[in-house]
């Protein structure tokens, strides 16, 4: 059989997604049942414990297949991203709208009605998707209004379907947001989170990691001897890393040595990381 990533394809050795059957082994084959994320940001762990390692984060109003749940733990794939794994099922719900707006600012917060003087109902990152029922207006501020009465302010939504028109400029809007292992909203972010997220919300749907994304997105490219031949939104890539450059000469990236999104210059970054990890493995152009 042909070996599976196991983080885009849902197989155990007791349970697998059916539609793997005849190429996994497993126990058991079943069909995922639709859910959707329902906190503001979900962790995806490694494993079905609240100490285990977070691999990456589902957003309010992702969709995602669920294979098993258990002790409260739901194995899941997301369905947008194909990535596999854990979440509390206290964080799933049914898909019951289809739905309208997605958060197009970093954050944004969600009132229990719609008024700016109410104490928050919660928070949405960039990314987030939400059912629009109604619009109202306080004061002079404009809200969008959900089926459950909550509100968001709706300068911070556009409709699903309009793509930003440069994604380098998104990942710009994250300058400063701090560097989370595994994070992929504006509360936390890490290095291949920012391309994903900055990528999508410019309508194009790339994997999570950054050593898929070094093999999938775009085409490889040879910057030259000086590098002379890289431009604004081609990608950097060293091993377990991604930088997405701003111009020729300098990249913004999620990273730990500032611990948040930051510019820095694409040679400095290069001497910089090369003294433990080595120069950069590839180069690729969207």
């Amino acid at each position: 059989m042909t070996a599976r990533d196991a983080r885009l394809h849902a197989f155990r050795s007791d349970l697998a997604d059916a539609r793997l059957k005849g190429e996994v082994t497993a126990d058991r084959f079943v069909a995922g049942r639709p859910a959707r994320i329902t906190a503001s940001v979900a962790d995806l762990r490694k494993a079905p414990r609240p100490d285990a390692g977070i691999n990456t984060q589902l957003l309010f109003g992702d969709d995602v297949l669920v294979f098993e749940d258990r002790e409260g733990w739901a194995w899941v794939q997301a369905e947008r991203d194909g990535y596999v794994g854990y979440v509390a099922d206290m964080m799933l719900g049914g898909r019951d709208r289809a739905p309208t707006h997605i958060v197009s600012v970093p954050r944004t917060f969600l009132y229990p009605g719609p008024d700016l003087r109410f104490p928050i109902a919660g928070q949405l990152s960039m990314g987030s998707t939400i059912t629009v029922a109604d619009a109202a207006e306080t004061r002079g501020t404009h809200y969008a209004v959900l089926p459950s009465g909550e509100a968001v302010i709706s300068g911070h939504l556009r409709p699903i379907g309009e793509k930003a028109s440069d994604y380098v400029s998104v990942a710009e809007m994250f300058l400063g947001t701090p560097y989370l292992w595994g994070g992929v909203s504006g509360f936390g972010i890490d290095c291949s989170g920012l391309v994903q997220l900055a990528m999508r919300m410019a309508g194009k749907n790339v994997l999570r990691d950054s050593d898929m994304q070094a093999a999938s997105i775009g085409e490889p490219l040879d910057p030259g001897a000086d590098f002379s031949g890289l431009r604004r939104g081609d990608l950097v890539f060293w091993k377990g890393h991604v930088a997405v450059m701003t111009d020729a000469e300098t990249m913004i990236h999620a990273n730990g040595h500032t611990m948040l999104v930051s510019r820095e210059g694409l040679k400095d970054a290069i001497a910089r990381i090369g003294y433990l990890y080595g120069g950069p493995t590839g180069f690729r152009r969207p």
